[in-house]
């Protein structure tokens, strides 16, 4: 059998000028990086964006999410591709809207966001190690801004900052658990002012957020002005645009806001930029590389990150609510390994865990059906109870197998999404954004995650009463818990009910424009596993990669 790798470098690739006119785009709308990848021009995305925005000329949006996952995912990724490409060959017009990976589960344990098998996005190396260098740009503007901070303490701080309330984190897309905490500015006075500091990974900055939620170059600026990074001695804020530097930070994201084009084995065109975790982020690709599939496509396929709990939440209550758009289907990826750790070996058992996950993608006025992704080691019997059970909820559970098949392997779901689009629904937010931070927080703990009760730790009160103070109320929330359980307890498998869902911290992220709350023991800075995949990628004398999946 064929690895992932092995069966994307044998695919021969379409050269993007190729692709890119199946959607409507000319050469000159491109800005190639070789003859496989390019980035639309700031003149072709404006005119997208222009049509995306248009209710009625637009195609229609399919969101793929997941039930609570295994640590090695199922296969939403896969499942987005191989539905594209089944559209595709039904004789749709589909486009594909994917994140970027991390390079931080690339050698850690999860595995990129290519997909896999035989539905995959290409060149996967290059997507997978680096791409269009998006991730680096994020990462040099968020610590250069970490670095202006340090430096306008250094020399007189008219500002005032209180080097003790600096927020702003350095960054860095790897897993690296000793940078969670550290020491800056040791040394001599020219050194800087020692303090505790902390590194996150550049997914979770707030600075990916601000590039996936920004159509502009104005607006990014505007967003990255109203950073807040710190207190000044008198306890008032601080934002990033008082230092009057914004627009070196912006000129470092000029090219990491545009969309990248690439495309799927079967050749599909596939939008894919921008790369947020869910679990610590909001988890969603770029509004400007969705709208501009929803611009040249019938029917656009993207997914949101880790379950549906965490990433088709934050896709429904943030990016949707903020760019006024809806999911006309939603797709639910299940799989039999998954539903048996839920269930201890019981996928009956396990169930329960998509009955809570179906329960709330409903609360949110949406139609949804099950992919049930296809491994070889599946049971027929597991397939066909699993069917039962979605039946009982009135809703279809459709075995998939685009990783042993590509799009031929999910005609069947394609034809059942196609029906569904046509189905005309209410989609609803699960709070009102005028309610107050702290009743949103206990609103998304008690409908979506079932707890009993939110116990909130007091400087987390405090800080959401000072938000509020600040003019902050109307904002979203972008929870940040584990992806293990619907719960924050990764223990708790299942359906867990009736719990204590406690918040910790609360962070204001007021340029991307939601306040994240930290529930249990999550962190922004993941370790690498005892047994890395680093541990098996390399590469030969003419550049050829092997182990990457």
């Amino acid at each position: 059998m064929l690895s992932d790798i092995e069966i994307a470098q044998k695919n021969v690739m379409a050269p993007i000028e190729e692709i890119a006119s199946k959607i409507g785009l000319a050469k000159d709308d491109l800005e190639c990086y070789g003859a496989y990848k390019a980035k639309l021009s700031f003149k072709k995305l404006r005119e997208l964006q222009k049509l995306g925005e248009n209710e009625e000329a637009r195609g229609k949006l399919i969101l793929v999410t997941a039930m609570t996952p295994t640590s090695s995912g199922e296969g939403k990724s896969t499942v987005v591709i191989g539905l594209a490409d089944a559209l595709s060959a039904l004789g749709k017009k589909s486009v594909i809207a994917l994140r970027e990976p991390s390079l931080g589960p690339c050698f850690g344990i999860k595995g990129g966001a290519c997909g896999g098998g035989y539905a995959q996005v290409v060149p996967m190396e290059d997507i997978n190690l680096h791409f269009t260098g998006d991730i680096h740009a994020i990462t040099a503007a968020n610590n250069l801004m970490a670095a202006l901070i340090d430096n306008h303490i250094q020399h007189g701080n008219s500002l005032s900052i209180d080097p003790r309330t600096i927020s702003w984190k350095r960054c860095v897309d790897l897993n690296d658990r000793a940078l969670r905490n550290v020491i800056v500015g040791l040394g001599s006075r020219i050194d800087g002012t020692p303090r505790e500091s902390h590194f996150q990974i550049s997914v979770a900055s707030e600075i990916m957020a601000i590039v996936c939620l920004s159509k502009s170059i104005t607006e990014l600026k505007e967003r990255i002005s109203r950073i807040v990074i710190a207190e000044d001695f008198s306890r008032r804020p601080v934002t990033f645009g008082q230092l009057g530097c914004t627009g070196a930070i912006a000129t470092l994201l000029k090219d990491a806001i545009r969309p990248n084009l690439v495309q799927s084995l079967e050749k599909t065109p596939a939008f894919v930029h921008g790369g947020p975790f869910a679990n610590i982020a909001h988890g969603c690709n770029s509004i400007n590389a969705t709208l501009c599939a929803l611009a040249s496509g019938e029917y656009v396929v993207t997914e949101a990150g880790f379950a549906a709990d965490l990433g088709a939440e934050k896709f429904f209550d943030i990016k949707c609510r903020l760019n006024n758009i809806a999911p006309s289907a939603v797709v639910l990826v299940v799989t039999v390994r998954a539903l048996q750790m839920h269930g201890k070996g019981s996928v009956k058992r396990g169930f329960a865990n998509v009955k809570a996950h179906i329960e709330n993608l409903k609360k949110f006025g949406v139609n949804v059906v099950v992919a049930i992704n296809k491994f070889a080691t599946d049971k027929t019997s597991d397939i066909a109870t699993i069917q039962d059970l979605a039946s009982e909820l009135n809703v279809s559970a459709i075995e998939c197998d685009g990783w042993g098949s590509g799009g031929d392997g999910v005609k069947e779901l394609a034809n059942k999404v196609v029906k569904l689009c046509d189905v005309k629904t209410e989609f609803t937010p699960i709070y009102p954004l005028d309610m107050r931070l702290k009743d949103k927080i206990e609103t998304l703990a008690k409908e979506i995650y079932h707890a009993g009760r939110v116990e909130f730790d007091s400087k987390a009160l405090k800080k959401l009463d000072l938000f509020e103070e600040l003019g902050y109320k109307d904002l979203p929330i972008c929870m940040a818990k584990t992806q293990n359980s619907i719960s924050h307890d990764k223990s708790l498998l299942g359906s867990p009910d009736g719990y204590t869902f406690p918040v910790r911290d609360v962070q204001l992220y007021a340029g991307a424009g939601f306040v994240v709350a930290f529930a249990g023991d999550i962190v922004d800075m993941p370790g690498l596993p005892k047994s890395p995949s680093a541990l098996n990628i390399d590469v030969d004398d003419d550049g050829i990669v092997s182990g990457l999946f």
